[in-house]
């Protein structure tokens, strides 16, 4: 008579490993959260409407929304991209120093961030849109390339 013993060790020890597996990936599932700016209705309206032709893509990167949920806010590639809409207007625009870059039409500021990428805020446009970018961007601005089509159709110039 044989013994049968489903729950030997080889079994106790794959258990083991798939735990820690899904312990380790647990965090990766996280997303990321960011500030949802408050603007004033008129700016909301063009925010919203920002949303829905936002990219499912940018710079190859997959949509991956920050937390809380909000239709002025997107990012793309776990936070490497993220998008802000009707953000107050950046104290670096009084700057006449400021540093701005064009994107398939749509003027942007760029304020460079210690230890981090740049940070894009768009320029004569009825509501600000804010794009940050992690350090693998910090001398791209091809995702602003990506998002210049939807600001440009949604958020109309303020000139």
């Amino acid at each position: 008579m044989s013994s049968h013993r489903p729950f030997g060790l080889p079994f106790a020890a794959a258990a083991a490993a798939l735990l820690l597996g899904a312990a380790g990936c647990s965090s990766t599932d996280a997303k990321a959260s960011v500030p949802v700016p408050s603007p004033p209705a008129e700016e909301a309206a063009f925010c919203r409407a920002l949303a829905k032709v936002l990219p499912d893509t940018v710079a190859g990167l997959e949509r991956t929304d920050p937390e809380p949920d909000s239709e002025l806010t997107a990012g793309w590639g776990d936070a490497a991209i993220v998008l802000r809409c009707g953000v107050p207007r950046p104290e670096k625009m009084n700057d006449p120093q400021a540093h701005a870059v064009e994107a398939d039409g749509v003027n942007w500021l760029l304020e460079e961030r210690q230890g981090d990428g740049p940070r894009f805020t768009t320029t004569y446009r009825k509501a600000y849109v804010e794009v940050t970018l992690d350090e693998r961007y910090a001398h791209d601005v091809g995702p602003l390339a990506d998002l210049a089509g939807p600001v440009a159709g949604t958020v109309p110039p303020s000139l």
